[in-house]
């Protein structure tokens, strides 16, 4: 008897932290870099590895601005770690002052 009581008080508080955390908003921010895009082919190459990215939810490319919009989990990514990933694959990108923009988006 105590452990079917056991059971259900642990069932009990499993399905009430689930449920409280379905209920919070993801944090999703959106950061414009500023890159040194040479060529239109520069935007295929960002938009063969960025996207897959941890956390990374979409990226446009702006070649005639030399920018590339990134949105992103905050809790999964991070502005340097963007800039890393640039690095990787041959670009030198920064964060373009006053850029970064925090979204909020519910449940996926």
């Amino acid at each position: 008897m105590k452990n079917l009581i056991r059971l259900l008080t642990l069932l009990l508080f499993v399905s009430l932290n689930i449920d409280t955390q379905a209920q919070k908003p993801k944090k999703i921010e959106q950061t414009v870099f500023t890159c040194n895009l040479d060529c239109s082919s520069c935007e295929t190459k960002i938009m063969r590895s960025i996207p897959y990215e941890k956390g990374v939810k979409d990226v446009k490319v702006d070649f005639a601005k030399k920018e590339v919009v990134v949105e992103y989990k905050k809790s999964k990514n991070s502005d340097q770690n963007l800039i890393k990933a640039f690095k990787k694959i041959g670009y030198k990108a920064r964060v373009k002052n006053d850029s970064i923009k925090p979204i909020y988006q519910q449940k996926e």
